[in-house]
């Protein structure tokens, strides 16, 4: 992967009014029959000020999320259709959005292969950054380094607004509210060319999701012309339901080894995070092995898993990070001590319990054979001495300004 987490906060960075360059911004709205109803292209800079900053957001938030999860490098297959698509991508860019036929292709494709049962509107945006250099503590220079010049593609589903009352002006009265046709933020766009190690990568796409578990793989191979790939939340389902089948209707039985298992990635992944010179962990059908091994996992669930594990990612083993569930392991954890917890105030109570069986009722401290004791902070201690006082010996606890005595929960009379 050559896409940082650096290279995508510095283009979202620029999302904002004083740092935006984008030229311009054209726009399709298909309706939940694939029909095309309205498309439009105008210069960015035109827009109006409330227009402006609401497009911005959407494109904004075509570069959020994680890497790996709703943000994925893609490449391109290595296949004459999708040298293709790589060269008409670069025929788009180059255009600068001008093209009405290139778009059109655009339009077309996404109509044709993205799955969505409602309206939507496809936005297109065409940028040119003048990437400055950077000193090497990350300082810039007036000083052009490169000029990244890409396509910013995010298509958004358009809802009805929800019912509602209102205030109607014109009838000074609260009535139904009008229902409106409102564009939400996209569900998946993506990048062209990749902006990876501060510059342009045209053998990449930076593809976004909004939903982590729904990659739409045909939407990758047929519109981008990209290999397709799993989200980290996808791989990590999948595994969920490799290692769970393995043990048939004994649900129990899967839900501890799957958990037993969680607990031993967590450790490869802690492991290597304290470690920054160790390499992410790639779980390779042999490693997965192992981790299955140190689960205690059965002989005949363990050749059922390594062999559904080989099938499913034997060309591409996923990081240990990306079949993690967290929040399980965060949650047997918290668990595990609430239950130790627990067992400590079971066990003190029925100490308890049987000191009051036995009629042992003094305090701790009586097993002393102490017939007074006293509490007091360590400095008071050095001062306290034994005189003989009328001829009896006494305990003599000098007494500075201020200070007061409590005997047996009574205070003192001094």
């Amino acid at each position: 992967m050559n896409i940082t987490k650096r290279d995508i906060l510095e283009l979202r960075r620029r999302m904002k009014k004083t740092e935006c360059s984008v030229t311009r911004v054209c726009g399709c709205y298909v309706n939940s029959g694939k029909q095309v109803v309205l498309k439009f292209s105008e210069p960015f800079l035109d827009l109006e000020e409330d227009e402006f900053f609401k497009y911005l957001e959407i494109a904004k938030k075509t570069l959020s999320g994680t890497l790996g999860n709703n943000l994925l490098e893609l490449e391109f297959d290595r296949t004459e259709d999708a040298a293709a698509r790589q060269q008409y991508l670069l025929a788009l860019k180059g255009s600068k959005l001008k093209n009405d036929e290139l778009l059109d292709r655009l339009y077309e494709q996404i109509i044709e292969h993205y799955r969505y049962p409602g309206n939507y509107l496809i936005l297109v945006y065409h940028d040119v950054y003048d990437v400055m250099t950077r000193t090497s503590d990350r300082q810039k220079l007036d000083e052009s380094e490169e000029i990244y010049e890409y396509l910013l593609c995010a298509v958004c589903p358009v809802e009805l607004s929800k019912p509602g009352l209102g205030y109607r002006e014109e009838e000074n009265r609260i009535g139904a509210r009008a229902r409106d046709w409102v564009v939400g933020l996209p569900d998946l766009g993506f990048v062209y060319p990749a902006f990876a190690e501060r510059g342009s990568d045209v053998s990449a796409a930076l593809y976004y999701l909004k939903n982590a578990k729904e990659s739409h793989p045909e939407f990758v191979e047929n519109v981008l012309g990209c290999v397709s790939q799993r989200t980290a939340a996808e791989e990590r389902e999948t595994f969920e339901t490799i290692v769970k089948s393995a043990f048939g209707e004994e649900e129990e039985q899967a839900e501890t080894a799957f958990l037993k298992i969680q607990k031993n990635l967590n450790g490869l992944v802690v492991e290597q995070e304290e470690d920054e010179t160790l390499p992410p962990v790639t779980l390779t059908r042999e490693a997965v092995a192992g981790v299955l091994e140190d689960a205690g996992v059965a002989d005949s669930a363990r050749a059922h898993i390594e062999r559904a594990y080989a099938e499913e990612f034997g060309q591409m083993p996923p990081a240990a990070q990306n079949l993690l569930d967290t929040k399980l392991v965060a949650q047997s954890a918290q668990r595990e001590r609430t239950l130790a917890l627990e067992e400590q105030v079971s066990a003190l109570k029925e100490q308890l319990a049987q000191q009051a069986e036995a009629g042992d009722d003094a305090p701790p401290w009586a097993e002393t054979g102490a017939g007074i004791v006293l509490q007091v902070p360590e400095e008071k201690a050095e001062k306290i001495k034994t005189e003989v006082i009328g001829g009896q010996k006494c305990l003599v606890i000098p007494l500075e300004n201020g200070e007061s005595a409590c005997i047996n929960g009574v205070s003192a009379a001094l």
